[in-house]
């Protein structure tokens, strides 16, 4: 008689996960983006999950991780998924962006494959079911295992943008662990000019006295944009100890366009993946210096292995976040992380992966 193993099984289910991501890459990158997500829900996709170790455990704030890989936010815009993608073993998960109403965002087509590059371009515009349908998807979900973090934004059309980054957290707050203001999506226009140091100012000042009753003392990220000069960041780093910003997400996507060879290499919008890399490392680093690691970051931006995420904690991340590697990688991707973070922690001695936090920062500012 036939016996299934568990070896058989995972075996069967990297078969199928392959056969299934080689036909999701012949169709357009949204399109399968979308239907990998229902997959995903309907727990058609099975990968294999990061290595549970006391080493990897680590904290951002008030908030306990399992293990310091998240998932960052637009993978899952509408929570959709949750469970299924807790399940999966992140030590946290982001959704998101949220907009007080729902967005179609812009024309398609919209996001490109930069094959050559490893990368992907999209310009969005923050896409999405709106706060309050994305509200009642996570007071359904009860959510009960899993960090979970919203990451929320503007509406295009928004004639008072922080009263909108107001209405999502009234609206959405109490069912997350943490909040994430999102000031530096390239696909918004004029969005960014919020990491200006007087527009950020106004805007973090609104939101502690008008919304702080709704966030129960919930921590609250900034995510930053990779396209900074010191400066902008000093400014940065001085409003968030002045508001009290728990964390800072390093980084969004850029709009630099060095080095590309793909056909796609000059489309609109934001660029992820490996050639993010190296600058939003450098950021990272910055970041750390420049708070003289007092202020918990969180690394993102062109991580696809092990090296990649030990280099985001050793520049000064507390957690990584993956995205885009998830959309090009095997379904090992997680493990593989995990393992090979703690390859690298035995390696130089640490007992655990807090130790490693900005240990090179002042190498990796210089990339």
């Amino acid at each position: 008689m036939f016996r299934v193993t568990k070896k058989k099984t995972r075996k069967l289910n990297g078969i199928v996960n392959s056969l299934g991501l080689a036909v999701l890459k012949r169709l357009s990158p949204e399109t399968a983006h979308t239907i990998a997500l229902q997959m995903i829900r309907m727990g058609l996709v099975s990968i294999q999950k990061p290595i549970k170790d006391k080493r990897l455990e680590t904290s951002i704030g008030n908030l306990k991780l399992d293990n310091p890989i998240g998932l960052a936010a637009g993978f899952d815009k509408n929570a959709i998924a949750l469970k299924q993608l807790f399940d999966f073993g992140f030590g946290f998960v982001e959704i998101g962006a949220i907009t007080p109403e729902p967005q179609f965002g812009n024309q398609k087509p919209r996001v490109f494959r930069l094959k050559e590059d490893a990368a992907i371009i999209n310009r969005l515009g923050f896409n999405n079911d709106g706060a309050k349908v994305i509200s009642c998807r996570l007071k359904q979900e009860k959510k009960s295992t899993g960090v979970l973090g919203i990451n929320i934004g503007a509406n295009k059309d928004s004639l008072d943008r922080t009263a909108d980054y107001e209405k999502v957290i009234q609206t959405c707050a109490k069912y997350a662990d943490f909040v994430t203001i999102n000031i530096s999506s390239p696909n918004t226009l004029n969005l960014r000019e919020l990491q200006d140091k007087s527009n950020l100012e106004a805007l973090l000042s609104s939101l502690m006295k008008n919304s702080i009753e709704k966030l129960d003392q919930k921590p609250v990220f900034l995510k930053v944009a990779p396209d900074l000069t010191i400066t902008e960041l000093e400014g940065i780093v001085e409003t968030a100890f002045k508001y009290k910003v728990s964390a800072i997400i390093a980084t969004n996507t850029t709009l630099d366009r060095q080095s590309l060879i793909s056909k796609h290499q000059n489309q609109m919008g934001g660029l992820s993946g490996k050639p993010l890399f190296r600058k939003s490392t450098k950021i990272l680093a910055e970041l750390s210096i420049i708070s003289e690691g007092k202020l918990p970051l969180i690394g993102v931006g062109g991580v696809s292995s092990a090296e990649d995420a030990y280099i985001k904690i050793c520049a000064g991340a507390s957690a990584i976040q993956l995205y885009t590697a998830l959309t090009i990688s095997s379904s090992s991707l997680l493990h593989s992380i995990s393992k090979g973070m703690l390859k690298f922690l035995q390696d130089e001695g640490h007992q655990n992966i807090s130790e490693a936090v900005g240990s090179k920062k002042e190498h990796f500012s210089k990339l």
